[in-house]
């Protein structure tokens, strides 16, 4: 689908990610629309991607082959019910949104179906994300491959069922909030025991991938993961920390729950 034009309503966060992952495939799409009210965001975008059109009203955006709603659910259903005199009969709209159901999107966008839901990942920005995909009924077999070839350059997107979206929007689309503060800490802190930066960046991404995947895939049980390193110099805070995700991260699921 790299053929296809592409409309971003909302040029934010996530169209930047998007946007950052394609070029640095090599698979922006030839034809780019990015809407949004705010024109200083507009023009930091047209200043890193500058093959991209950029538009102060969704119009533009909103007729191409696939539109991506790249905007917070507090303003969702006021975002579709403008566009939907706008959208044309061939276009695929994608949410990237969660809270707002397939169902409910088809509703506010005055009974539109060829809809889908896409939970975005950070990562994506150096094609190594997650974005979990649901389809909407109205769309065809080709469609959803076409799609997902879109998506594939940003790193994997598995379909999964709507319902699971929001628990995912969770585990990978907030995820790396949880780590990254902490792994940026551990850098600077690195650095004062004289390693260089050259250093320490392979040896940082080798023992986060590793340490997830002795986690997932070692066939140990959790306690016995943790205990093969003897020494825990944080060893006394981890109960306050694995209480605060028990508690915030279960209030936040129900904040984005449909």
């Amino acid at each position: 689908m790299n053929h296809k034009t592409v409309g971003f309503v909302g040029g934010g966060r996530i169209t930047r990610i998007f946007l950052e992952g394609w070029t640095r495939a090599g698979k922006l799409p030839a034809s780019v629309i990015v809407s949004d009210p705010n024109p200083e965001g507009l023009a930091k975008l047209k200043a890193r991607f500058p093959s991209i059109t950029t538009a102060p009203g969704n119009l533009q955006a909103a007729t191409q082959d696939v539109v991506l709603l790249a905007v917070h659910p507090p303003v969702m259903a006021e975002v579709a019910g403008k566009l939907k005199a706008n959208l044309r009969t061939g276009t695929i709209v994608v949410s990237l949104a969660p809270k707002f159901t397939i169902a409910r999107l088809g509703e506010l966008l005055g009974g539109f179906g060829r809809l889908a839901r896409v939970i975005p990942n950070a990562p994506s920005a150096v094609n190594f994300g997650f974005n979990p995909v649901s389809f909407g009924g109205g769309l065809a077999a080709e469609e959803r491959t076409g799609l997902l070839e879109l998506l594939q350059p940003l790193g994997e997107c598995p379909e999964v069922a709507e319902e699971k979206l929001e628990g995912y929007a969770l585990l990978t689309g907030m995820g790396p909030t949880y780590l990254w503060f902490q792994l940026q800490t551990l850098r600077e802190v690195a650095a004062g025991f004289g390693l260089t930066e050259a250093e320490i960046a392979p040896a940082m991404k080798r023992m986060v991938c590793g340490g997830a995947r002795t986690l997932l895939e070692s066939g140990l049980a959790p306690a016995e993961v943790m205990d093969l390193i003897p020494v825990k110099p944080l060893a006394e805070m981890e109960p306050q920390v694995s209480e605060m995700y028990r508690t915030r991260l279960p209030a936040w699921f129900q904040k984005i729950k449909p």
